[in-house]
């Protein structure tokens, strides 16, 4: 049987449980233990497909289909394994299940109720990855915060599993914050002791808080807080704000979280962590040699985590090219034929990113014609390719009326339409191409070049497709199918060969990037960036001595 960790929240939301989870979860794989990560989101949604990324972020897919909560995107990219569909639970998803059964008459005439139909497949749920041998610990996120109502169901069912679970089987780990009030001076721990006051009444005693704080814990202040909440000093471990996400891990290594955790879960033997790999690529993102800027062009800029995957993906592909990537936002919605060469100017490569609807969509293909026209590294993902292939048809095929069904439903030139299985489709949610798909390369191409084989899987989440009524009539005028799914026909990517780079995916590589393996598309869109930057700097250099002689 598996050892559980939770990991609950107080006083406010984004304090970093995602964080703290994945990194206690490195630690624990790092010394040897097989680890996974699930998170339970305490909102009615079946799942985050059908919300608004300004309200949650982008939703991540797992390889098997499921769109998820965005952490599961750190927890794949901290441990270098994939999740699924068990890894991300919520309120909609518990009561569906619930009332199904009822509906079904599996209650025998019983009154359903919170206590104990909800909260016992809640625990359902929370026991399950860890019933089948397949991990040793099971690390379990509770969204939202301590006091609020929505979670109270999920503290409950932790409440239970702490009853009914041996002591050395079950850590609670509570994370909080500490206040720094400039004008006093003063690091101030009421808000800590009212949070965890507040879980213990609903049953659930921590074991280890963990407490955010932009200014370092001395140790009275560690046993203040141990002595009010009822922990032992040691347990209360220090999470200074980090320069990186990534560098977390070690911090929490410092602080012996993961010694802490493994002590109450009464594991006694375990090896030094192996964190080399970790380590080398914190120095590359630390120290690079170079830099490149690069242009993110999207709708929801304002909300950095509407793009989570994709600057985490920078970083990654940063750190390999030993290059700082820097991005500039351009909101697409505000890109004009007259303001264009203004907004993307002093750019190394451009990515316009995954989006819906029909807002922004002519500054994204304006852009793509500047980065197409001026010789610009260009990579465009999801509707990025879409917009790519709108661009070419238009202004090189000089189809002026090309368009997307999803913009224009009546269009008389759709080159990006929907497939006719989605057509029949009224509902919403998790109705998309969901998941990983494979996809067969060209060979020859840059595609092939960049992935080093004519097989792959990517992961998709989509709606609209090339429309392959045009593909002839691309491919004769430059533009190139380099990848294609066998099963359906469906064009996977595009490129133009005569480009120094330009490449446009259906899918979203961004999902399956990690620290440890980093994807290849962007690992070659910053390559191809860093040369663009080099051969900008040399022609600069070349002027400026032609001046001065």
């Amino acid at each position: 049987m598996a050892k559980y960790i939770f990991v609950t929240g107080g006083v406010t939301s984004s304090l970093g449980k995602g964080i703290i989870a994945a990194s206690l979860a490195k630690l624990l794989q790092a010394r040897g233990f097989k680890v996974t990560i699930q998170k339970f989101d305490p909102y009615i949604n079946v799942d985050p497909g059908t919300l608004n990324p300004y309200e949650h972020g982008e939703c991540y897919v797992t390889e098997d289909g499921a769109e998820t909560d965005l952490d599961l995107g750190h927890y794949e990219r901290f441990l270098n394994t994939y999740t699924s569909q068990a890894n991300n639970v919520t309120t909609g998803r518990i009561y569906q299940t619930v009332i199904n059964k009822e509906r079904a008459g599996e209650f025998l005439g019983k009154t359903v109720q919170v206590v104990p139909h909800i909260t016992d497949e809640i625990k359902r749920r929370m026991l399950l990855l860890g019933k089948d041998g397949k991990f040793d610990i099971v690390i379990t996120e509770i969204g939202g915060t301590v006091g609020d109502i929505e979670s109270l169901p999920f503290i409950e069912a932790v409440r239970q599993i702490q009853w009914e679970l041996p002591d050395d089987d079950v850590v609670v780990v509570h994370l909080t914050l500490i206040p720094y009030l400039k004008a006093a001076k003063e690091l101030k721990t009421k808000p800590t002791q009212h949070s965890v006051k507040m879980l213990s009444e609903t049953g659930v005693h921590p074991d280890v808080i963990v407490c955010r704080t932009e200014e370092p814990l001395n140790n009275d202040i560690r046993r203040k807080i141990g002595l009010f909440c009822n922990v032992k000093p040691d347990a209360v471990i220090e999470a200074m704000d980090a320069s990186t996400i990534y560098e977390v891990p070690l911090l929490m290594l410092r602080e012996k979280l993961d010694v802490i955790c493994m002590r109450k879960l009464g594991i006694s033997v375990y090896p030094e962590p192996d964190l080399e790999k970790w380590k080398g690529f914190l120095d590359k993102l630390k120290y690079p040699k170079s830099k490149v800027t690069i242009g993110l062009i999207g709708k929801y800029i304002e909300l950095q985590d509407a793009y989570k995957s994709i600057l985490e993906s920078f970083i990654h592909a940063g750190a390999i090219n030993e290059a700082k990537v820097q991005v500039v936002n351009v909101h697409s919605e505000f890109i004009t034929d007259e303001n264009v060469g203004e907004k993307l100017s002093g750019l190394d490569g451009l990515l316009v990113a995954p989006g819906f609807g029909h807002r922004g969509t002519e500054g994204k293909i304006i852009a793509v014609q500047f980065a197409r026209e001026q010789g610009l590294p260009f990579f465009g993902i999801c509707l990025g390719m879409q917009m790519a292939v709108i661009e070419y048809a238009r202004n090189v095929l000089g189809i002026k009326d090309a368009h997307s069904t999803e913009m224009e439903p009546d269009t008389a030139n759709p080159v990006i339409n929907m497939m006719e299985e989605q057509k029949k489709i009224k509902m919403m949610g998790g109705t998309m191409r969901l998941g990983a798909y494979p996809c067969d390369i060209t060979k020859g191409s840059l595609a092939e070049k960049i992935y080093g084989t004519t097989q792959i899987t990517e992961r998709h989440r989509h709606r609209y497709e090339f429309n392959n009524d045009y593909l002839e009539q691309f491919e004769a005028n430059g533009l190139k199918a380099s990848g294609v799914n066998v099963d359906t026909g469906l064009v996977e990517i595009v490129e133009i060969p005569t480009h120094p780079f330009f490449i446009g995916v259906q899918y979203h590589p961004e999902l399956k990037s990690t620290v440890e393996r980093p994807a290849p598309l962007f690992v070659s869109f910053i390559a191809a960036a860093k040369k663009y930057n080099e051969t900008k700097s040399n022609l600069i250099s070349s002027l400026l001595q032609k001046e001065t002689v």
